[in-house]
């Protein structure tokens, strides 16, 4: 299998750093830019996107709910019109940067809430399918590789809608696809452990889930995570065992 490594990046925010986004963009293929809903702002934007550039990173916008203080990380009872507004204006606000820069947006990836309820609801889901089909460049739409990936496949076909699906190197995976709770112990992978995992899926696109079954996966990408030295250490080294 060959898979790309995805990242969110662009996450600080005014005077607040978060993520070591320079350290990160050299081990990477494609960063998920947040678009000043969840975090990020015109400056943080405008910086990942040329750091992007700089390292020759495939750019995608990270949209989320309109919830600052929560990171995007609470779910918000909307509307689908209200989730299609919400995201093409995220889209179209990363979109033009990028083409100030001579750069092109080449998927979106949802951030925290919206992304778990899109996984979720399919009412979730067609509305953010609508609002990415919609926008004039077309661009792909980045959602969690699961068992249902045919179902998926074929709700995307009625909007002519590619899809990217991605994986996560760093969490556990329920018996039913889904990621393990974090509220639940071996939620979050030891270094060890994530390794394995990322091995796995390269050398036969299975994870082993928490019960211990196989699970086939369908991952064109895989999600990394960079806030401190040991995750871009351990990012490092998936790019080294997915070269070799």
């Amino acid at each position: 299998m060959t898979i790309k490594l995805n990242c969110d990046l662009g996450e600080s925010f005014g005077s607040w750093k978060m993520g070591m986004d320079e350290s990160v963009m050299p081990h990477i293929n494609q960063a998920n830019i947040a678009c000043g809903y969840h975090a990020g702002d015109p400056m943080i934007m405008r910086r990942t996107l040329k750091l992007a550039k700089e390292n020759g990173v495939s750019i995608g916008a990270h949209p989320a709910y309109p919830d600052l203080n929560g990171f995007g990380r609470r779910s918000m009872l909307c509307s689908s019109e209200e989730i299609i507004s919400y995201v093409q204006y995220q889209i179209s606000a990363l979109e033009g940067m990028a083409q100030n820069l001579g750069m092109t947006l080449d998927y979106v990836k949802p951030h925290g809430a919206l992304y778990n309820d899109m996984m979720a609801k399919q009412t979730v889901r067609e509305a953010i399918m609508e609002a990415v089909a919609e926008h004039h460049s077309r661009p792909a739409l980045m959602l969690q590789a699961t068992p249902e990936h045919k179902q998926h496949l074929q709700e995307a076909s009625q909007f002519e809608l590619q899809l990217h699906f991605e994986a996560f190197a760093d969490r556990c995976y329920d018996d039913d696809g889904k990621l393990l709770s974090r509220a639940k112990p071996g939620a979050v992978h030891t270094r060890e452990k994530m390794m394995e995992q990322v091995r796995q899926l390269v050398d036969h696109g299975t994870v082993t889930t928490v019960s211990g079954h196989t699970l086939p996966l369908l991952a064109d990408t895989l999600c990394v995570h960079g806030d401190n030295d040991a995750g871009v250490q351990a990012i490092a080294d998936i790019k080294a065992l997915l070269l070799a």
